[in-house]
């Protein structure tokens, strides 16, 4: 099928190339930026004049709920909410039921979400068998089946000698290994330690639980020669400077931030709100401007939804009881404008913000499937001439107000509730065929 995206504000984040002009796709595949051939006659024309054209945005955390978790979310509803949200390729945990520890389930997963004909889908494998963090699972065979990296999800490894191995595992075959930094025993609490959990009475994670992981993850990361490490939604101003510090030493590292901690403080619980139970827990207004700012100067790669929608049943609980998560799929994109047009921001442009969900978290997932993604979808997260087709076609002047009857997804709780916000995606495109149009466009 051709198609031709007209008139619209062209971003290409990867080569800073912003113009209006149009698009032209075929097969699949950008064939043209700009100059159109005269004997390109396509099948449909997109209008897409006061809109920008930009690569499809590449998500590197969202939790489908599938398989074992089906009342929480399934694979239809959560990628139906990812191409609404213009996300076109998303990486998912390997918490689910059962864990995501043997080749059959990944390649169960690759074909289900296959077949759905949304967003990509990369999972990740589990690092240990059945995330109890005693025995490496196999890795290789994971990794042939569709894997694109292996994490122990929300579960702290606990045992130093197993992280050691299992980097050593990994870095024999070149696997990069997924990791949120939380100690296991100081990471227990439901709140951000300090002065609003202990008046709420809400049992605190110190930002040590962080320093500890961090710490712990570089000094073995020096010992073992060519490890890779994602480091999974830092939430510190001290973990910021932690991976900084190992970025500058030469450790192969990369990193990234959650839209929750990025926008949110802990005064964002208000009265025992189950909406901003949230893990990692939201912190201080000092650490999310040191996030911002990490984000701004490279230090964090990518922005991420941390997708992970719950069910009302879950949620209505004391907030203590409550199951930690929220729906983000839907908000990522505009969260991402929101942070740019913020005048306390650093003056991010455009193209420099949008980096962090297209060509920058592109790069973390190409470098951590050892360019498996790359030769089969050459273009990932950007507008490349001959590059897979994936596109996002938004409204950025648009405005929509964040509320259950507005998200595709199955869950429906986010600390973002009642909020307005910009951006609006009209059209979205996988591999060159649309798989999303706003309806609510008149």
């Amino acid at each position: 099928m051709k198609i031709l995206i007209q008139g619209g504000r062209v971003i290409n984040p990867a080569t800073n190339f912003d113009e209006v002009c149009d698009v032209a796709i075929a097969a699949g595949h950008i064939v043209a930026i700009k100059n159109i051939a005269s004997d390109f006659v396509p099948n449909k024309t997109i209008k897409a004049k006061g809109c920008i054209v930009m690569p499809g945005l590449v998500d590197l955390a969202a939790r489908l709920r599938e398989p074992g978790y089906e009342h929480e979310g399934m694979l239809q509803s959560e990628l139906n909410a990812a191409v609404a949200g213009g996300v076109t390729s998303l990486v998912c945990m390997p918490d689910t039921d059962p864990v995501l520890d043997e080749a059959g389930l990944i390649e169960m997963l690759k074909f289900r979400s296959e077949r759905q004909q949304q967003s990509r889908v990369f999972p990740l494998g589990a690092l240990t068998q059945g995330l109890k963090g005693e025995t490496l699972t196999e890795m290789s065979g994971l990794f042939d089946a569709g894997c694109v990296g292996f994490s122990q999800a929300e579960v702290p490894l606990e045992n130093t000698q197993v992280l050691q191995r299992a980097l050593q595992y990994a870095s024999t075959f070149g696997y990069t290994v997924w990791l949120r930094p939380q100690d296991a025993h100081l990471g227990k609490g439901v709140a951000a330690s300090g002065a609003l959990a202990t008046r709420m009475g809400l049992s605190g994670v110190p930002v040590a639980a962080e320093l500890i992981a961090l710490h712990t993850i570089f000094e073995l990361m020096k010992t073992v020669s060519g490890s890779r490490v994602h480091i999974c939604r830092i939430s510190s101003a001290a973990g910021v400077s932690l991976v900084r510090q190992a970025k500058k030493e030469g450790l192969q590292v990369s990193c990234d931030v959650s839209i929750n901690s990025l926008h949110l403080i802990d005064t964002d619980i208000g009265y025992f709100d189950s909406r901003a139970r949230l893990n990692p827990p939201l912190r201080q207004q000092t650490d999310r401007d040191a996030l911002r700012k990490g984000l701004a100067d490279g230090t964090i790669d990518a922005l991420v939804s941390d997708h992970t929608p719950v069910d009302a049943d879950s949620k209505t609980l004391p907030f203590a009881n409550s199951e930690p998560g929220a729906t983000g799929l839907e908000l990522l994109l505009s969260l991402v404008l929101k942070w740019q047009n913020d005048k306390s921001a650093n003056h991010v442009t455009l193209s420099q913000a949008l980096a962090t969900v297209t060509h920058q978290a592109a790069q973390v997932l190409t470098s951590a499937a050892q360019n498996k993604v790359t030769k089969s979808l050459s273009g990932l997260g950007e507008l490349k001439l001959g590059g897979v087709a994936d596109i996002c076609v938004f409204d950025p002047n648009a405005h929509w107000l964040v509320n259950a009857e507005a998200l595709y997804s199955q869950g429906k709780h986010t600390p973002f509730s009642g909020y307005e916000l910009p951006g609006r995606v009209r059209t979205t495109l996988v591999a060159g065929q649309i798989v999303y149009e706003d309806k609510t466009r008149h």
